[in-house]
């Protein structure tokens, strides 16, 4: 499971300058390009391949399920695609920009800007309100309040908890927390979601409710890449790359 405190914005390189210009691509255009991506964790007993020559091309208004059983490498290359993990090797171009060799400082900027993630754990703030949690990676980019109102304000309203902007995480449902966090993760308007077994805390009534919005999402365009355990979720993507030992084994487009 990945977990971050993304999202501090510091000054860019030439790439990450670029990157953060323009928040729309065309449609149909390649998002996430991955050729010969490998990590590789070494011990002085052992060599542990987690990712084996991974190629794999995302393109806007996919939603691709990442599957395959654990050890197999799902939340690894979820983590090398949200720029919280680095690589042994090969390509990664995010809106046909490279991104592996961006300082630490550069690779935060590229989170905030263009990344939404969602965690299983939801990752909320407990002692920030369900606005304040919103708001706080729109914080970190130095937008002007007024816009910020804005954002959140929408962001809430589109996952149904804009009645809950004043409560703390602890008083609400699991499943309202994970709406919470949908409504962090597209506040910034970021280019693609990254979702990490975005049902996995939750109950079957709260997960289906979840996987409703991210749906709904998808319809109104969003770019989504999930990991998830359960393959009746996989079956509401539009695609399922399976992974095994670390590798591709199958990537199936349904529609």
């Amino acid at each position: 499971m990945m977990t971050t405190n993304n999202n501090a914005e510091t000054p860019a390189s030439e790439d990450a300058a670029v990157l953060s210009g323009a928040a729309k691509v065309e449609t149909g255009k390649s998002l996430i390009t991955l050729e010969g991506l490998t990590k590789v964790f070494e011990t002085e007993e052992v060599e542990t391949h987690a990712l084996s020559n991974i190629h794999l091309n995302i393109r806007q208004g996919e939603w691709v399920a990442i599957v395959g059983p654990s050890g197999s490498g799902k939340s690894t290359l979820l983590a090398v695609l949200g720029l919280l993990d680095t690589t042994t090797r090969g390509t990664y171009l995010l809106d046909g920009k490279s991104v592996l060799d961006l300082s630490a400082s550069d690779r935060a900027l590229v989170r905030n800007r263009h990344i939404g993630f969602i965690f299983q754990s939801f990752n909320l703030i407990g002692d920030l309100t369900v606005f304040e949690n919103v708001e706080l990676p729109l914080t970190y980019r130095g937008m002007p309040a007024a816009e910020r109102k804005q954002r959140v304000e929408k962001a809430l309203d589109k996952v149904g908890m804009a009645h809950r902007a004043r409560h703390m995480p602890g008083q609400l449902s699991g499943g309202q927390q994970q709406r919470v966090a949908v409504a962090r993760a597209v506040a910034g308007d970021p280019l693609i979601l990254l979702a990490d077994e975005p049902t996995g805390n939750l109950d079957s009534k709260n997960g289906e409710a979840v996987m409703q919005l991210l749906s709904e999402l998808h319809k109104a365009g969003a770019t989504i890449c999930m990991v998830t355990h359960d393959p009746a979720h996989a079956r509401v993507a539009t695609r399922t790359v399976s992974l095994f030992d670390g590798r591709v084994v199958q990537d199936e487009q349904r529609r």
